[in-house]
């Protein structure tokens, strides 16, 4: 037999917000093709939102049956300010991606989180922050050649020097 343990707040929202997204989902499915054949283009879209409503309303169910804590504070327990702050860094990322660029924007970002979640000094942030982004920027500039947002970094002339550097200047 299982215990009950008392419902944290806004479990029962997200509870609903899930059973309601679910049936959303299976509606869109429904409409790619309706219900015509197994064969059909959306089947297997709506057989995975039936099982996604299923599973989201037993789930709601259950939830529900259990009494909220009257201990727990929403703020407190599920939002506390440490998480706000590191949401709203990431909306300062988003918005400054562009205009500065990705190494400048990911250096900030890190720096930052990191100096935050971490409590530890800011050559100890700056040093793990800086060592992260030169490793994040090798393997995806480099070795998956992702394109970044360039902004104020002149990544490309940068990126030249290196190579005429390492081929001896025969470019």
């Amino acid at each position: 037999m299982q215990d009950q343990q008392p419902r944290r707040p806004g479990e029962a929202a997200f509870a609903i917000f899930v059973a309601g997204a679910s049936l959303f989902l299976l509606y869109s499915a429904y409409g790619i093709s309706g219900f015509e054949a197994l064969s059909a283009p959306g089947a297997i879209p709506m057989a995975t939102t039936l099982a996604m409503v299923i599973t989201s309303v037993i789930v709601l169910t259950r939830t529900l049956r259990h009494s909220a804590d009257p201990e727990a504070s929403f703020v407190r327990d599920i939002l506390p300010l440490k998480v706000v702050i590191v949401m709203g860094f990431l909306i300062a990322y988003a918005l400054f991606l562009k205009p500065l660029g990705f190494l400048p924007t990911s250096a900030l970002f890190l720096i930052a989180s990191i100096k935050l979640l971490s409590h530890r000094s800011w050559a100890f942030s700056i040093g793990i922050g800086l060592f992260s982004l030169v490793l994040i920027y090798l393997i995806f500039r480099i070795v998956f050649t992702v394109l970044m947002p360039t902004g104020i970094v002149p990544e490309g002339e940068t990126l030249a020097w290196f190579r005429a550097l390492f081929s001896g200047g025969t470019e």
